[in-house]
């Protein structure tokens, strides 16, 4: 009864007037819209040739009749209106009510909200729905995210269907202009960080081509760990189905590090030759030692051209040998996703065949004990002229572990690569446009620094845990990382499985497993170890430790035999140290990765959010204190409301180093008459959702949020 329209109401704009009525007719069941309306142009004075309305007419949802017949539509000729005045004051008063419907009207929540009119989704949920998509949150989950914040789900001022045409409008705006958008974010990125850098290929037509990038974090890691790194173009479901490539490498803890992105629209030989052209450019010209990648055949005639920037080259899906200098692998989850392909019944999880299989490619060690490995499982299983075992085994130098031998960290396929594609596809959802891609992909760097942050804290502060007591690995904790001292520990313990022989005094002993009975008949039982340089170095026929960069538990074992008690210098590779990264000295290490948080805006966003956040626990409290709270919010709106117009674009710190006000001389607005000075325009009828959005930006009014009004 308090929200009858009556004539004679006054309101101060045509948007307040709108939101009352709609307020009203939310309460009784029937949805509102704008409907004809009057305007004026002044002919005289300050306002001279402005449009100026003077009527608006404010209808309910079922005025009107469809223009078909046999239609859907809920219009049929409803009366029931308020007609609006302008008054002199530049307000709006009401000049005619009616109330009568001829429909039914709606008796629930849920069919109240099918109307348009009260379909109203305020901007700060709009904001808050379109930070959740961008981090990939499902729509389900964003829905009942958005329960949460209402009170429950019933709550929601909006159903799930309106949700989703918000979700496409919202990527709709994502996809437009999104070369400009990106520039964006870099020309940010660069002003945050001088030593970010990136480039771009463009085609005759001044398109990208390929774009590539670098930060300066990555730069100085690549410094590091740059000698082991892999590269993959696997990851292709943004908008414009362009592969994402990423150069991934690991750090002294073991995890994964990314070096830079890549955003290719083709994958032909001109891009991978400009791609690794520009990041070895990138990184200062440093080649790396080692490449692992899974490309097209295409990559593979680029290769000879890498030769001088890398050693070793491993490819996936490589036919050719190209160099001696080259040996070309498939990575190991290849070789598995397509024995599953391919073997049919024979490769499922109820079949024996699988199991072996994986010992097989995981455990052998030695050439002799893959291929004796190899002739059994073809016996066991009669395999010998299968389609798919023997054109593998006919490539086998391409993807057998035995058959490799260097530097690479550990990383014979691509799995740390394949695990930061994993990670990535957390950040970013599918169709994401360019700019979105690499702003995600900056928070993806952030959790990759935040993790490795958090090993370094755990290796500087945290107490060594030792498994074995051996000297030797109480000489390790002082050499690796915490994580890297947990794997030198599990060698140790596995060396006590094998007994040494002496072959020749401190130059050649034998190792032979204690229990060769319960190993696998085509697994190595003895591994000869070799001593040069009077002890300073071990070299075993298992060529682990080249390819790990660590000592592996044949080489320990006899290093236990001879009483050593710390691992030679010669065996103690830099890159998994506790001081992998010490070029800067002491005094200046932990300045390396710290820029501040009062760089930037997101600062005073964060003091504000939690300051804002505690007013609303305390309005929260009651009825009074909500009342309070929100006038007091609403009069600091008020208040700063010209101050938000003017952005000084500069960070917290360039603030507090040099302090300066900015004040601001409100113009005043000269009062301008009508009546005599008007002339009439037109009569507009205009029943499109879009003639309401005009009318808000006639006025400073800050709509009611729905959701408080029901």
């Amino acid at each position: 009864r308090d929200l009858c329209p009556q004539i004679g109401l006054c309101f101060d704009s045509l948007p307040e007037a709108y939101e009352y009525y709609n307020l009203y007719s939310w309460e009784v069941g029937f949805g509102i819209r704008y409907s004809r309306s009057k305007s004026y142009k002044c002919k005289s004075g300050p306002r001279k040739d402005v449009v100026y309305r003077t009527v608006q007419h404010i209808v309910c949802g079922c005025q009107g009749f469809p223009q078909k017949q046999n239609t859907s539509s809920v219009r049929c000729g409803c009366k029931a209106m308020i007609r609006l005045l302008r008054s002199k004051d530049h307000g709006w008063y009401i000049k005619e009510c009616k109330l009568q419907h001829n429909h039914k009207l709606s008796r629930n929540r849920g069919e109240k909200l099918c109307w348009p009119s009260h379909k109203h989704i305020d901007q700060c949920t709009r904001e808050l729905v379109r930070n959740l998509r961008e981090n990939n949150v499902p729509l389900t989950k964003v829905y009942s995210i958005l329960g949460t914040y209402f009170g429950s789900t019933e709550d929601i001022p909006f159903n799930k269907r309106l949700l989703q045409n918000l979700c496409k409008q919202i990527s709709k705006e994502e996809a437009n202009d999104d070369v400009r958008k990106t520039l964006d974010i870099f020309t940010k990125m660069r002003d945050e960080d001088p030593s970010f850098v990136y480039t771009a290929d463009l085609d005759s037509d001044g398109r990208i081509r390929t774009l590539i990038w670098v930060n300066g974090k990555s730069k100085l890691d690549y410094r590091y760990f740059g000698d082991a790194i892999t590269f993959d173009t696997t990851y292709k479901t943004n908008l414009h189905g362009m592969p994402f490539g990423l150069f991934v490498g690991v750090n002294n803890h073991f995890q994964s590090i990314i070096f830079s992105g890549v955003l290719m629209r083709q994958e032909t030989i001109e891009s991978f030759e400009w791609i690794f052209r520009e990041f070895t450019s990138l990184m200062g010209g440093k080649p790396p030692v080692t490449i692992l990648t899974e490309c097209h055949t295409m990559y593979i005639l680029y290769v000879p051209y890498c030769l001088h920037i890398c050693h070793l080259i491993h490819v996936c899906h490589s036919a050719y040998c190209l160099s001696s200098l080259l040996i070309d692998m498939w990575c190991k989850w290849h070789v598995l996703k397509m024995a599953k392909e391919r073997l049919g019944s024979i490769y499922t999880k109820y079949s024996n065949f699988k199991p072996e299989f994986h010992k097989l490619i995981n455990y052998s060690i030695t050439v002799s004990e893959f291929e004796a490995a190899w002739e059994e499982l073809l016996e066991k299983y009669d395999l010998r002229e299968h389609h798919f075992l023997t054109p593998i085994y006919e490539s086998r130098h391409r993807w057998a572990k035995p058959y490799f031998s260097g530097i690479c960290a550990k990383m014979t396929s691509t799995q740390q690569n394949e695990s930061a594609n994993h990670m990535l596809k957390g950040y970013v959802p599918p169709g994401a446009p360019m700019h979105l891609f690499v702003k995600q992909y900056n928070k993806l760097i952030a959790d990759r620094i935040s993790k490795e942050d958090s090993e370094n804290q755990r290796t500087r502060m945290g107490g060594v845990v030792l498994k074995t007591g051996w000297p030797i690995e109480k000489h390790a904790a002082t050499v690796y990382t915490s994580a890297m001292l947990e794997m030198f520990s599990d060698h140790i313990f596995d060396s006590a499985a094998y007994n040494v022989v002496e072959v020749e005094v401190n130059k050649k002993y034998m190792t032979i497993h204690s229990d060769a009975s319960k190993r696998e008949k085509w697994s190595k039982v003895h591994y000869e170890v070799t001593i040069s340089d009077d002890g300073g170095q071990y070299h075993c026929e298992c060529r682990l430790a080249e390819h790990m960069g660590m000592l592996f538990c044949h080489s320990i074992r006899v290093m236990l035999r001879l009483g050593v008690d710390k691992i030679p210098q010669p065996h103690i590779l830099k890159r998994w140290t506790k001081d992998a990264n010490d070029v800067l000295p002491d005094y200046l290490a932990h300045l390396q990765k710290d820029r501040g948080s009062t760089r930037s805006q997101s600062f005073r966003h964060a003091s504000l959010h939690v300051a804002a956040l505690e007013l609303v626990a305390i309005g929260d409290k009651n009825v009074d204190c909500y009342h309070d709270v929100l006038n007091y919010m609403k009069d600091g709106t008020k208040k700063f409301d010209e101050m938000y117009q003017q952005t000084d674009r500069r960070s917290l710190q360039e603030l507090l180093l040099a302090p300066i006000v900015i004040s601001a001389e409100l113009d005043s607005e000269e009062e301008a008459g009508y009546g005599a000075d008007l002339e009439e325009v037109n009569e507009v009828t205009d029943e499109d959702e879009e003639f309401q959005s005009d009318l808000e930006e006639e006025s400073d009014f800050v709509k009611i949020n729905t959701v408080f009004c029901a």
